[in-house]
């Protein structure tokens, strides 16, 4: 199946889409296009075993969860597919830089390194992104 219609199918069933991925994800990407695909696609977190720099901020500005595999951990070496369903509970007190738990349906869990790294972050993350932040902040005043 074609990437869109497998988005547009999970959209459709309301099923939220991760993205496994691997080092330096996000590398040589046209920076915020790169952010905004997987966002129009339904993608609500990435997990990589790592995060260009930029790009991983450009994520979270689309309200993008930043997840990384922990040390020596990725995709291979946790028996991961991509079929599997993923649970990420999000606590509503996360703190920059908080590992989280990651649950599959077949019993399986994985730590993982969640990448918002300042405060600033998170609350970009929790208005929905920098757009929607920004325009809450314009209407405020």
């Amino acid at each position: 199946m074609d990437i869109y219609d497998a988005a547009a199918r999970y959209m459709s069933e309301g099923k939220p889409v991760i993205i496994l991925a691997g080092k330096e994800y996000g590398s040589g990407s046209s920076r915020d296009w790169a952010a905004k695909g997987p966002y129009l696609q339904g993608v609500k977190a990435v997990i990589a075993e790592s995060f260009e720099r930029i790009h991983r901020s450009n994520l979270i500005g689309m309200g993008i969860i930043p997840l990384q595999f922990l040390d020596g951990q990725n995709a291979d070496s946790l028996g991961l597919t991509g079929k599997e369903q993923f649970t990420i509970d999000l606590p509503v007190d996360i703190k920059p830089r908080q590992h989280l738990t990651v649950k599959l349906n077949d019993g399986r869990q994985f730590e993982v390194h969640c990448r918002f790294d300042t405060e600033v972050e998170l609350t970009y993350f929790r208005h929905g992104g920098i757009l929607h932040y920004m325009i809450r902040k314009l209407i405020a005043h």
